[in-house]
């Protein structure tokens, strides 16, 4: 069979007969792949503990007639090692695999952004950001945001959602892509808080200097409102979302 290398992170795991699993992983350059690794259950197996989900891997794939065979694996960053040994951290780490899980549907079609933001965001857990530490719950945010927007779901932030008028804008509405102004407000939207609007540009465009002072109920603001834009423009909530302590 034809066989292939590609680096990739660890999304999910199932298992397969009584020994085999089905590892799905967002690669570099092939996009999501589905492929099966032979004998990892059993206690013998060479690379059944690289292949645990969070694990940044250098893989060879052998091409199958529905499914890849994985028939070497060769660990980057084990970040499956301290992502499971602090809960917070993990759960966070939980909802970027779910999100790159879903916003990269096509198995197969390169989603070069994708693997870098969800590599980058799980380096970030385990060794903090160029400019300091910050909380796991900050980095989630910012990965989400940019996430979706690289799936062409970008928030505005600067002109109303609906009508384009140039901002600033007091209002931010999940389900109309954004800010919008007080014409176009729909019925019980929230007023931002004054240094919300400010934040959300910060994560999105990953100034983490900018990050360093804002304070809890604006944090507690813009994470509310990432999860509900998220949660609409993927058509439902993430499940893993739900067991993050915030």
């Amino acid at each position: 069979m034809p066989t292939y290398r590609d680096e990739a992170v660890v999304l999910r795991t199932h298992k397969l007969g009584e020994a085999d699993r089905i590892i799905t992983v967002l690669s570099r350059r092939h996009g999501k792949v589905r492929a099966v690794a032979r004998g990892v259950r059993r206690t013998s197996s060479k690379f059944g503990a690289r292949l645990e989900p969070f694990s940044h891997v250098d893989l060879q794939f052998a091409t199958g007639r529905t499914l890849e065979v994985i028939t070497e694996a060769v660990t980057l960053h084990p970040w499956s090692q301290p992502l499971g040994a602090d809960y917070p951290r993990y759960t966070v780490g939980q909802v970027l695999l779910e999100t790159a899980d879903r916003l990269v549907g096509v198995e197969r079609e390169p989603s070069l952004q994708q693997f870098l933001l969800l590599a980058g965001a799980l380096n970030a857990l385990t060794a903090g950001t160029a400019d300091g530490d910050r909380p796991p719950t900050m980095i989630m945010d910012s990965y989400l945001l940019r996430a979706v927007a690289t799936a062409g779901f970008a928030p505005s932030l600067g002109e109303c959602a609906v009508c384009g008028d140039a901002g600033p804008h007091e209002s931010f509405s999940p389900s109309q892509g954004g800010t919008v102004c007080r014409r176009c407000r729909p019925p019980g939207t929230p007023l931002l808080r004054p240094e919300t609007l400010g934040y959300l540009r910060a994560l999105i465009s990953g100034d983490w200097v900018t990050t360093r002072t804002i304070d809890e109920p604006t944090q507690r603001q813009a994470s509310g409102l990432i999860a509900a834009f998220v949660g609409w423009h993927t058509e439902r909530g993430l499940r893993t979302l739900g067991l993050v302590e915030r």
